[in-house]
Formats: C-alpha cells, structure tokens, sequence
C-alpha cells in the first residue's frame, strides 16, 4: 500500500476497454501514492479498482469524427495541457510505467526520447500559466496554414490533402507527430523550456525502437535504467499486434510488473 499521497496524476482514454498493459500504468502510480484519474469518452468496462474515473467532457469535449479521420491518441495532444491547465495533475500516457514517485519539487517533467533528441510527451508537467503552455493551446485554438517547423518536404505533404479535410487532419495526415512531440519540442525552444527537459534515462529509458524488448524473456530491460528513472514508457502504439492479444511471456519485463503489481493479462487482452 502506498505509504503517503503525493501530486495527482491523469490520463484520457477514449474506448471501452483498456489493455493489460493500460491497467498495470494506472495501477502502477496508484500504488507509488499518486492519486491517479482517468478521464473517459466512454464507459471503460475494465478500470482497475482504486482509478478515479471521470468525464472526458469535464476537460474539454472531444470531437469524435476528427478522432475517425486521425487516431485515438489525436487529441490527447490537446486535452493534456488543458487538463494540466484546469486541475494542475502530471499528465501520463496510459502506456507510461511509474517505478518511482515523481519528486513534489519537480515542476518541470518532460524528456527527450529516442535517438534523435526530440522532446517527448508522454509524461508531463508544466506550469499552467507559463509561455510554453500558453504557446501549446494557442496553437491548437487557431491553427495555421501549417506549422512553422515545416519543411518543404512536410509543406509538399501537407498541400497534397483534400480542401474538404478539417485543418487539423490535414496537418495529421502531412505529419503525424504534428500535434505531439514535434510542437511540444518547437514551443518548447521557442519559450526556453527546452533546457529544462530531463535526460532520457528519466522517463524514456528504452528507446522506441527497441519496443520489443518488454516482451522478451531474455531481454535485460531494466540494464537500460538508471537511478534517475522514474518512468518506463512502453509503447503500446508501436507493440506488435500479437502482444496485446496473448498475454506476455513469463519472465519478460511486462509479464513480471504485471505479476508485481496485481494485474491478470489474460483477463484483458485485445480481441478480433
């Protein structure tokens, strides 16, 4: 059981039911004392025990015909900071494992993943009243022609898709980090947040396209840790189909957290 409370944290679904691997992120800040909300689209069949469930509409309405014409994860790129902005929680992706608490003191909490330095934003904490915030949602409020980073290649791209698409799924479908780590870098080197950002090691230990290795037996997942490592991000949009409809292999890294924590993956695998 956790042993005192700490800073809220908080995640948007938008379906009706979450993944084994959903259900051990969730849990997995619960038991590190973070009172953890999920805010929801849908009636979530499988929320673990002890999740504070709410409205999505709470945060901001979601427009589910421009999720259908870009992704689930689209316009979890908007509702994050206007969730950061409303109730001041840490955002969480719903694939982000919590190993340790994140520190009180810590107002700054994002990190460069992969390897090419990009900031990501899968976790997430920032002022809610500061340049880059207010940079984020006056980009998604009033989206231009195209992003200023564009490059001609992007622009090419972007100039390809039918007049008749939103502006924001033309921007998608050029792009399609447009709305996530490719604005949050931009805004963040505009603002001067950009140094601010932790190491890798804090919250992207294992790079993306190494993915598979939280499934793998053999794999020695946690030698890619340091002490600085809060989070452990696992990448559920870029996991192989067969992963999230078989439960993982005993003694992988997601088969042994899911053991440590209490979650059964059989009871939650994807279907079809």
């Amino acid at each position: 059981m956790p042993q005192a409370e700490r800073r809220p944290v908080a995640s948007l679904w938008i379906g009706s039911r979450l993944g084994y691997l959903n259900q051990l992120c969730l849990l997995s800040h619960l038991r590190h004392g973070h009172p953890t909300t999920l805010y929801c689209t849908d009636t979530v069949e499988n929320v673990p025990e002890g999740i504070t469930v709410r409205p999505a509409s709470e945060i901001m309405e979601i427009d589910r015909a421009l999720v259908e014409l870009t992704s689930a994860s689209f316009l979890s790129n908007v509702f994050r900071y206007k969730m950061i902005r409303a109730t001041g929680a840490v955002w969480i992706d719903c694939d982000a494992f919590c190993r340790l608490p994140f520190p009180d003191e810590m107002t700054h909490i994002y990190a460069g993943h992969g390897f090419r330095g990009a900031l990501n934003c899968g976790v997430v904490a920032i002022p809610s009243d500061g340049a880059l915030m207010e940079s984020l949602l006056d980009y998604y409020e009033n989206l231009p022609d195209a992003p200023p980073w564009f490059n001609d290649r992007q622009r090419r791209k972007l100039a390809r898709q039918p007049d008749d698409l939103p502006q924001a799924a033309r921007i998608y479908k050029a792009e399609r980090t447009a709305f996530g780590p490719q604005a949050f870098t931009y805004f963040a080197k505009q603002s001067g947040d950009f140094e601010r950002a932790l190491s890798a090691d804090y919250l992207y230990p294992v790079p993306f396209q190494l993915n598979d290795i939280f499934y793998d037996p053999h794999g020695r997942v946690e030698g890619h840790f340091t002490d600085n490592t809060l989070s452990v991000h696992l990448y559920t949009n870029g996991t192989r189909p067969w992963w999230r409809k078989n439960p993982p292999l005993p003694g992988s890294y997601a088969a042994r957290m899911c053991a440590e924590v209490g979650v059964d993956p059989a009871l939650a695998l994807e279907v079809g």
